[in-house]
């Protein structure tokens, strides 16, 4: 049996995968090799997450891993008709980022909830000035995306006393941990009560555009909305909007329509807006997590056996058991 080969996308930082050393040939490319060495591949670990190139290279001609694997949450950026026609297997990182970025939003939630934007502002200009804050415990929050993700925001807010709706793809009315998880048709009734609602959606047909004008109409004037998911699912000239006119209270993005988001972009300026360069789930150690992840995946690929976190091509993500 020849030597597999293994083409790693991305290269900066370089994964560490020592563990297969001697086990598979290790090729590693960039966006302009990609498409000449795609079809000697068996298989693809997309390390560099933040590109388009494979989506672009793999309609290509010759013969295409049967594995690939992308080193993020998210495959919008992977995933093309051919790709997802294919037979071939794509898995994802679910499991390195899911409480990161709880552990992130709940922040988001804490400082806006504490006015600590203010506080510092206010100690830069060296001003005493007494106010008074939002209690955490016993606001409501309505997180969309019912997936990994969103589910361990869930159980963070609610572990600070925020009742918490899930909202989903479909209505199940038997969840073990949250009673209920409602379906996207219900999102427009539960928004009036949300003191916060944060996305933490897959990128899908269904979820483009999804946060509008008539969505953020809907929120109360004091409620702040939170975006952990993908850029693209919020219209960011409505949100602006919004913020500008106080529709909503306040804002917090940490993904955006354009990445990275232009220096000339009015987004930087907008009050109440705060923005984060997609550093929501990147704690110190993330990449060995991910590589390490990644070797457990091979081990099982070299042995035949079925692959961890298999995305259904047809949904975008990897589906809730």
């Amino acid at each position: 049996m020849s030597e597999r080969t293994l083409l790693v996308f991305g290269t900066d930082p370089e994964p560490r995968l020592d563990r297969l050393t001697g086990r598979v040939r290790i090729v590693t490319c960039d966006e302009r090799s990609l498409p000449e060495l795609l079809p000697t591949a068996d298989a693809l670990l997309v390390w560099d997450f933040t590109s388009d190139a494979v989506r672009a290279a793999w309609p290509g001609g010759g013969p295409r891993p049967g594995w690939v694997h992308t080193a993020s949450a998210g495959v919008d950026r992977l995933l093309c008709p051919e790709l997802a026609g294919s037979d071939t297997v794509v898995t994802n990182a679910r499991g390195v980022f899911e409480q990161p970025i709880a552990e992130y939003v709940a922040g988001l939630v804490i400082a806006m909830a504490k006015d600590f934007p203010g506080s510092w502002e206010l100690q830069r200009q060296r001003r005493w000035k007494h106010r008074e804050t939002m209690r955490v415990a016993g606001s409501r929050a309505v997180v969309v995306g019912s997936g990994p993700i969103g589910r361990a925001i869930g159980r963070t807010l609610m572990a600070l006393g925020v009742a918490t709706d899930l909202v989903g793809r479909t209505e199940r009315e038997d969840d073990p941990e949250f009673g209920r998880v409602h379906g996207s048709a219900a999102l427009d009734g539960l928004l009036p009560s949300a003191d916060w609602v944060v996305c933490a959606a897959p990128l899908t047909d269904a979820t483009r555009g999804m946060f509008h004008a008539s969505v953020f109409g809907r929120m109360k004037p004091s409620a702040r909305f939170i975006n952990v998911g993908r850029g693209p699912m919020v219209v960011e000239k409505d949100l602006v909007d919004a913020l500008l006119a106080r529709t909503i209270g306040g804002a917090a993005l940490d993904v955006f329509e354009e990445e990275p988001l232009p220096a000339d972009s009015r987004v930087w300026d907008v009050p109440g807006l705060f923005v984060s360069p997609h550093m929501s789930g990147d704690t110190v150690g993330w990449r060995n997590a991910l590589a390490e992840q990644f070797m457990d995946n091979f081990d099982r690929w070299a042995a035949g056996e079925p692959l961890l976190n298999v995305v259904d091509k047809r949904l975008g993500y990897v589906p809730v058991a």
